[in-house]
């Protein structure tokens, strides 16, 4: 595990930086324009394919339809045609209209009120008051925002996690607007590229694209920092990104 660690700090120090950030496209490149969570979330939820694709679309959108009536937003939505993979005009107008009656909610203190058993509950019941705030239903809204677990996540919430580690830690890249949380709790973002990477250098031995896959990597990364083990994620993932070839 030492080769693993020098590795990975090696890595850490490369990729780590907002110069390395800026050289291949990745929606925290949006995110870091704007000091507001919720904001932050509608960037990290649109956060799914190809990154070359996300960064165009997320540049289309204009935030300061938040500030505008309901009715205002989807018209201008809609009269925009605004279109991203699984969302259909009506359902990005239905998304802007949730986080419009999402602006006065504290997303921090609804989590860390609820993070007694692990942060993914406070994810959990995040997830549970953003469907309260909208009736609306499709499958792209519903993608969007992801499920809600009832007994134990079968999910990695790739994308709630991603956008709590910009959230908590204030180091390097991430924006550390919260102050509430712990970057010890945090789970990583798994996606494909560092589970991939994960298992090839050992941080994984589970094949399954899951939850349980994002816990074990965590609490192998908590061996190398136990105050700090996501800060390894970005890492890691712009290895599997590039097709870094890594020895160990």
């Amino acid at each position: 595990m030492y080769k693993l660690k020098k590795l990975l700090d090696l890595e850490l120090k490369r990729k780590n930086t907002l110069q390395n950030l800026s050289q291949t496209p990745d929606p925290l490149q949006i995110a870091r324009n704007f000091t507001n969570p919720q904001i932050c979330l509608i960037c990290a939820l649109f956060s799914y394919g190809n990154a070359t694709q996300i960064v165009k679309f997320l540049k289309s959108l204009n935030f300061d339809l938040l500030n505008l009536s309901e009715n205002l937003i989807k018209k201008e939505i809609i009269r925009q045609n605004l279109l991203y993979r699984f969302q259909n005009p009506q359902d990005i107008a239905e998304i802007f209209v949730l986080f419009k009656r999402a602006l006065n909610l504290d997303f921090e203190e609804i989590i860390s009120k609820n993070m007694q058993n692990g942060i993914i509950h406070g994810i959990n019941a995040l997830i549970c008051e953003l469907y309260k705030l909208n009736n609306y239903r499709s499958q792209g809204y519903e993608f969007f925002l992801g499920k809600a677990f009832k007994k134990e996540p079968k999910s990695p919430y790739k994308r709630y996690n991603m956008w709590l580690r910009w959230m908590v830690r204030d180091q390097d890249i991430d924006l550390g607007l919260f102050k509430k949380i712990s970057p010890s709790n945090l789970i990583i973002p798994l996606d494909t590229h560092t589970h991939k990477v994960s298992l090839k250098i050992g941080l994984c031995t589970r094949k399954t694209y899951d939850f349980k896959a994002a816990l074990e990597i965590t609490e192998n990364l908590r061996k190398f920092d136990k105050f700090d083990p996501i800060k390894y994620d970005f890492a890691i993932y712009r290895i599997g990104q590039s097709k870094q070839v890594i020895k160990i």
